[in-house]
């Protein structure tokens, strides 16, 4: 329940099981999609359209920011939303330091063990391995980073930034979203980004880019998207939508067969590419609104099948996030290494990549029944949000 702090009542809240259920299908498509060759990849959101698992993250981390905290912070509780937020941002930079140096020892290992120097260079790990003196500060800094390890970092620096967002929105919440896009405009205009290392280089998740998505899932976090609910779930906008993701998974597929590609005019390719995923190009970030407008029409906050067994695995995955992501980059470097050791045919990437699947459920399972763990332990296993109500969950 959330305590109205004015007021001294409860109201009653529930979980939104959409989100965990969303967020474990956007784990196991991370998963899928770092294994490179994977039969099972076309399993995944980014073969059918411009936007992929990034936006799920992205999206539902703003919004629960904004779901939580904006009636924290117009409580007048703005020191204990930043105190929890940035808390969460230590947690998640601790995370991303000691999954680094885990990978990097797991590619280590495999390059010495198998005498195979592809994994150093695949994994962009071969300049910290030569030079670990001078990496190591790079990666303390979140400069240096391997790779299918930049996502955290958007998180942190995100997360970090979150509660002065969040001041922002309960005062002027039109505003604070005008704001976000006339940042994200001149940060593709003049290329803003952060530097990262090897020097020249920059972050793969361009913050100043990616804020959008995070301010505007915020924005609706918030309660303002209800105001144009009636418009944007129109029969037009519904519409449009559709046609939308029938425009992207018409070019996708010109990307899986060559022979479609010569009926896209070349002025429209000219306007399309190169669709960029550091700097959020346009056409990715409305692929996942028209996305997203259709889904949330079809799976309402009460849909039945939430509720079922069936589905509960990928809830299960999508309230532990954090340590699910970390277990699912080992879980993708071992398939890789597996099918490149071994064997690459179809049966077995099925096999490693169900195998996978089946290990993240597993590990979910497990971190589920910690609840039971006194609180100090919990804090550590489980993800933050929202079990607690929004005000306790700031003061904690």
């Amino acid at each position: 329940m959330i305590k109205r702090i004015s007021t001294g009542l409860y109201d009653p809240i529930q979980r939104d099981v959409r989100l965990d259920f969303f967020r474990g299908i956007g784990l196991w498509m991370i998963f899928l999609d770092h294994i490179p060759h994977d039969v099972v990849g076309w399993l995944t959101l980014r073969n059918y359209g411009f936007s992929d698992a990034a936006e799920f993250f992205v999206f539902i981390s703003g919004y629960l920011v904004g779901f939580i905290y904006v009636p924290v912070v117009k409580d007048g509780m703005f020191m204990a939303a930043l105190k929890r937020l940035w808390t969460r941002a230590a947690q998640l930079y601790v995370a991303h330091i000691m999954l680094f140096l885990i990978f990097t020892a797991q590619i280590a290992r495999t390059v010495r063990r198998f005498d195979n120097p592809m994994y150093e260079d695949e994994f962009n790990v071969h300049n910290f391995l030569q030079h670990p003196d001078v990496l190591i500060g790079q990666a303390l800094t979140l400069r240096y980073k391997p790779v299918n390890l930049d996502v955290l970092p958007l998180f942190i620096v995100l997360v970090l930034a979150a509660p002065f967002m969040v001041w922002c929105l309960t005062r002027r919440p039109n505003l604070t979203l005008l704001a976000s896009i006339l940042l994200y405009i001149p940060s593709r205009i003049f290329d803003w980004n952060i530097a990262s290392y090897p020097p020249g280089a920059t972050w793969y998740f361009n913050p100043f880019c990616w804020q959008l998505l995070f301010v505007f899932a915020a924005w609706c976090g918030s309660g303002e998207i209800g105001k144009y609910a009636s418009l944007i779930w129109s029969k037009l906008g519904m519409t449009i939508a559709c046609l939308w993701l029938l425009f992207a998974f018409l070019i996708v597929m010109t990307w899986h067969i060559p022979a479609l590609g010569a009926l896209v005019p070349k002025w429209m390719i000219k306007v399309i590419y190169p669709i960029d995923k550091t700097d959020l190009d346009m056409l990715r970030l409305t692929h996942f609104f028209a996305l997203a407008v259709i889904v949330t029409s079809i799976v309402t906050r009460h849909w039945k099948p939430l509720y079922t067994k069936w589905l509960h695995p990928a809830v299960l995955c999508g309230r532990h996030s954090l340590p699910l992501f970390c277990i699912g980059v080992f879980l993708s470097f071992s398939a890789h290494w597996i099918l490149t050791q071994y064997t690459k045919g179809a049966w077995e990437q099925l096999a490693v990549s169900l195998l996978g699947i089946v290990i993240m459920i597993g590990i979910a399972w497990v971190l589920d029944r910690a609840r039971e763990v006194p609180d100090l332990f919990v804090q550590v296993l489980e993800d933050e949000e929202p079990v607690m109500p929004a005000v306790e969950a700031a003061k904690a």
